[in-house]
């Protein structure tokens, strides 16, 4: 194995074509593609990628675990290529076999090293949100920056948090976000006050950095915390590498000063990533097969299952991965997805077949996320001429065969990924910037057009 990405510049992923070419019909300025349809039920078994969420967070922590680290089926995307070069940047040895999904992570443990020049993390929100966290436990100078959406997402929050505890955090004057500056001299510890709201990434991030405080750790949660099930999976990855996270009703968290133990790690597949297979047997009628993934996963996104069970769907757990057939019918639901809401633009898209309008509600984070996901869904989704009532939390769509569209995507992975659901029952449809999945998962629709053919 040698050094991950020497060279890896600001840019999107420098094989995003590579990722697409050969798998859909390009158009001649390659800015759109029309997607695979469905000849009838889809059936097969499908190979999800690494998690990414697991795969960043193993990747901080074992960064600043002393020794040798080894994780194993991790996720190679646009986002942890950003957080490994970063981790790279800052003097810790990260080799990669992406053949074998493995990461080799060696550190001599505790806070970065020092970086002369701005870390870029594009579009990577875990990257920015945890580095920040991290690179203040450093001394020095530090600057963190992004693509152009980045500098519109909020991170004040954190950078509040950060100062809160001993750091000198300062994101951009005016906006509250990126780029973000840290005059690094360690954390103090003591007591932060974070609000949860917005995103539980704020949380993690404190909490992957917390026992390198030089004291004790106490984080107090204000207003409702979204996505809970991503800080047990932050508490779950610093389990794994030794440190206890003290959870009291998510409402106080408290982590002592220690040190985590470098280990082996084995990331699960993305429930998320799995499910737009899961929706691809539904919507068709058919039955898939995610190898590897279990509805006992920790994964937040793992709802969705049982959200697909609730629409008449059986799913099974079997040796052989988590198996999803349609029922007879697609019935609508109505749902709160304040915990699993990578998943809602999933739904949205297999919405339009059931038989009955589906809701989606408690989602007013997403507008702040790669895109105003609640805002762009509506848009795209009524360019195929179906009824979309868009609320400031959510949105209800209503049953309908969809017409061809060119969808656009708005540079974000989601919206493309979710979007090819409704050219497997519509012929003729395309998405602009198809690339633009190599954000967590380059081989989609490589994937895929090999379970529809």
């Amino acid at each position: 194995m040698g050094h991950c990405w020497h060279g890896y510049g600001g840019g999107r992923c420098r094989d995003n074509q590579h990722t697409v070419e050969g798998w859909l019909k390009l158009s001649g300025d390659e800015r759109f593609a029309e997607l695979p349809t469905a000849r009838g039920a889809v059936r097969g078994v499908v190979e999800a990628p690494g998690s990414k969420s697991l795969t960043n967070r193993a990747l901080l922590t074992a960064a600043l675990a002393q020794g040798e680290s080894l994780l194993s089926g991790a996720l190679f995307s646009d986002d942890t290529r950003y957080m490994s070069q970063a981790l790279l940047s800052a003097g810790v040895e990260v080799d990669a076999d992406e053949a074998g999904s493995q990461f080799r992570v060696v550190s001599r443990g505790g806070g970065p090293g020092p970086v002369a020049e701005p870390i870029f993390v594009g579009n990577a929100g875990t990257a920015m949100r945890f580095l920040c966290s991290y690179f203040a436990l450093g001394e020095g100078t530090y600057v963190l920056d992004g693509a152009p959406r980045m500098r519109e997402r909020p991170i004040q929050e954190l950078v509040d948090a950060l100062n809160q505890l001993g750091g000198r955090v300062e994101a951009a004057p005016g906006t509250g976000c990126p780029p973000v500056r840290i005059e690094a001299i360690g954390l103090r510890g003591g007591l932060a006050k974070i609000p949860g709201e917005r995103s539980s990434q704020f949380l993690s991030s404190l909490l992957l950095s917390a026992p390198y405080a030089r004291q004790v750790v106490d984080l107090e949660v204000v207003g409702e915390l979204a996505s809970r099930p991503y800080v047990d999976l932050t508490a779950g990855v610093m389990r794994a590498f030794g440190v206890e996270v003290e959870n009291d009703a998510y409402r106080q968290f408290r982590v002592r000063p220690g040190q985590y133990r470098a280990c082996r790690y084995s990331v699960e597949p993305d429930a998320s990533s799995a499910s737009y297979f899961l929706a691809a047997a539904a919507v068709t009628g058919g039955e898939v097969t995610v190898r590897g993934l279990s509805t006992q996963s920790t994964q937040g996104d793992i709802e969705f299952v049982r959200i697909l069970e609730q629409m008449g769907c059986v799913a099974w757990n079997s040796e052989s991965g988590l198996t999803l057939a349609a029922g007879s019918r697609l019935e609508g639901v109505d749902v709160d997805m304040r915990d699993c809401s990578d998943v809602a633009l999933t739904l949205a898209c297999a919405a339009p077949f059931a038989s009955s309008p589906t809701t989606v509600r408690n989602v007013a984070h997403m507008r702040l996320q790669e895109t105003d996901r609640i805002h762009a869904i509506t848009r795209e989704l009524e360019r195929a001429g179906i009824t979309v009532e868009e609320r400031e939390d959510g949105f209800t769509v209503h049953p309908a065969q969809p017409l061809a569209a060119r969808f656009e995507t708005y540079e974000d992975h989601r919206m493309a990924m979710s979007l090819s659901l409704i050219g497997l029952r519509t012929p003729g449809c395309s998405v602009v910037d198809p690339g633009c999945v190599s954000k967590t998962f380059p081989g989609y629709f490589g994937v895929l057009r090999k379970l529809v053919g």
